[in-house]
């Protein structure tokens, strides 16, 4: 077991944030010399993780002269972590084994509040290793925690919330009440039902957990901008719970230049214009740039600018998809410029099912050739 030689790191972490949790580093306490620390490097050995690439990524951390690696292992199989799982996590976040052991048993105590399964709770640490070991913001943690609970969300939202945007739950509670209000207010005020706001503000987290890091005011800005465009409010909570948690990523300039390009290059009214948007939000969110792209290749395509006006949904499709998709329903015979756009676009499931539905219709005989003939009249 590695001894504590020096106080616990946890006080070289205090006010260690600076919007990358990887990125935070203990102070220093290399060992004489600013050689590798041999207990380390051994005990990582023995666990299989692979050194080089501790060496290459986060040579620093077998620099330091207090390092946790048997106990970090121990608490993770404990958790029911096998051997490969162990020396995964410690090869993406090697600095787990600097957090100090009664630190990371709080942490997994935390963190069991709203994951209570330890299969799941190792399968978010294997895929969120930072954001479990960053364990220098518990107090906020965990009041972020009851607050989230305390609004009723689903224990499966909260934890990926924890997981996947630690950010949000590393600052103080007061701004996540904030963002949670500038969301609740938008919703209700475009015509939103109390009783379903729990539901909507679950499906807003769970698309785009960076939500709550976005100003509160840019979602004002943002149905203000809407609004002097001719969106009625249906319209807008339409716009919004299609958006969910993106809404907050766009910006009135931005919204303003892909509507005008877009309006330029389709040749359509602002009732038009609205219409579209409605059906593919992407009018919104992509840049103009990429709308122009992608509209060239469209056209490339053999598809007309009417095709498109009508089934603007095509504009949410990357170029390369878009050409993947052409050049495969040409190989069955079928022209995206006299067929219609409705099998190109969808996911990808939806498409191969366009696909498949297609191939068969082009391979099916015209004739069943083990039919016995008919025998002419005499």
């Amino acid at each position: 077991m590695l001894r504590v030689l020096t106080p616990s790191l946890s006080a070289c972490f205090r006010g260690v944030w600076a919007g990358s949790l990887s990125s935070a580093r203990p102070c220093s306490t290399l060992p004489p010399g600013g050689a590798e620390n041999q207990l380390t490097v051994d005990s990582l050995y023995d666990l299989s993780v692979d050194i080089r690439k501790v060496r290459k990524l986060k040579g620093w951390v077998l620099l330091q002269r207090t390092a946790y690696v048997r106990e970090t292992a121990g608490l993770l199989r404990d958790l029911g972590a096998d051997g490969p799982a162990i020396a995964r996590v410690l090869e993406q976040h090697p600095e787990a084994v600097l957090c100090h052991p009664e630190e990371v048993r709080a942490q997994r105590e935390l963190w069991a509040s709203v994951c209570p399964n330890n299969r799941d709770l190792v399968g978010i640490i294997e895929k969120f290793p930072a954001s479990f070991f960053t364990v220098t913001h518990q107090a906020s943690q965990k009041a972020n925690i009851e607050y989230f609970q305390s609004l009723k969300l689903n224990k499966r939202i909260v934890s990926k919330l924890l997981a996947s945007a630690p950010q949000s739950f590393c600052r103080p509670v007061e701004e996540n009440q904030e963002a949670v209000r500038a969301l609740t207010e938008a919703y209700l005020s475009l015509g939103g039902e109390e009783g379903n706001l729990r539901i909507w503000l679950q499906k807003l987290l769970s698309q785009n957990p960076f939500a709550l890091l976005k100003p509160p005011g840019s979602i004002r800005d943002n149905l203000a901008f809407l609004r002097a465009r001719g969106f009625s409010p249906a319209e807008l909570l339409q716009l919004v719970s299609k958006l969910k948690g993106f809404f907050s990523e766009l910006s009135p300039a931005g919204m303003g230049d892909a509507l005008a390009y877009a309006q330029g290059a389709l040749g359509c009214s602002d009732g038009e214009l609205r219409a579209m948007a409605l059906q593919s939000p992407a009018l919104l969110y992509h840049p103009a740039p990429v709308l122009e792209d992608r509209l060239r290749v469209l056209l490339a395509a053999g598809v007309s600018v009417r095709q498109i006006a009508e089934t603007p949904s095509v504009l949410e499709l990357d170029t390369h998809i878009v050409l993947h998709r052409v050049q495969r329903l040409r190989s069955y015979g079928y022209d995206v410029g006299t067929g219609g756009l409705e099998a190109l676009t969808g996911t990808k499931k939806d498409f191969e099912e366009s696909a498949g539905r297609l191939h068969l219709r082009r391979a099916r005989p015209l004739f069943n050739p083990v039919a016995p003939l008919k025998a002419p009249e005499e």
